[in-house]
């Protein structure tokens, strides 16, 4: 199991920014394809046609996303949090993804900059 961190800043408010990590609609926007997602704790997630798949866990609005990634026969829990923090002209993002299975990470981390951060920073400096 390993674990991955990386910040990313944007110029859009921490609101946008949680809008696109929440909103369904939103998240169509960036990704180019269907969302099913919900800020309801509990609740199951599918991003990408189902490429990712997971349960949220837990909410601020317009600071965390916490989320459990499923993986194939995984006994430990894969966690992502996503903190936002508002910096007066821009928004920081702390992503932390812990718990990914070896065979997965290099995947994991390539979608993680080259596909999820890569569009959805592209859309919200468009914003």
């Amino acid at each position: 199991m390993k674990d991955f961190k990386k910040y990313f800043t944007t110029p859009a408010s921490p609101e946008l920014v949680y809008s696109a990590l929440t909103n369904p609609f939103t998240i169509e926007l960036w990704s180019g394809d269907p969302a099913v997602m919900s800020t309801e704790p509990g609740s199951e997630f599918s991003l990408w046609e189902g490429s990712i798949i997971g349960k949220n866990l837990e909410f601020v609005e317009n600071k965390l996303v916490k989320q459990q990634w499923y993986f194939d026969d995984q006994e430990e829990e894969s966690i992502v949090t996503i903190k936002i923090h508002d910096n007066e002209d821009h928004s920081s993002i702390e992503l932390r993804h812990v718990n990914i299975p070896d065979e997965h990470y290099e995947n994991i981390v390539e979608g993680w900059l080259e596909v999820y951060f890569a569009s959805m920073l592209e859309f919200l400096a468009d914003q």
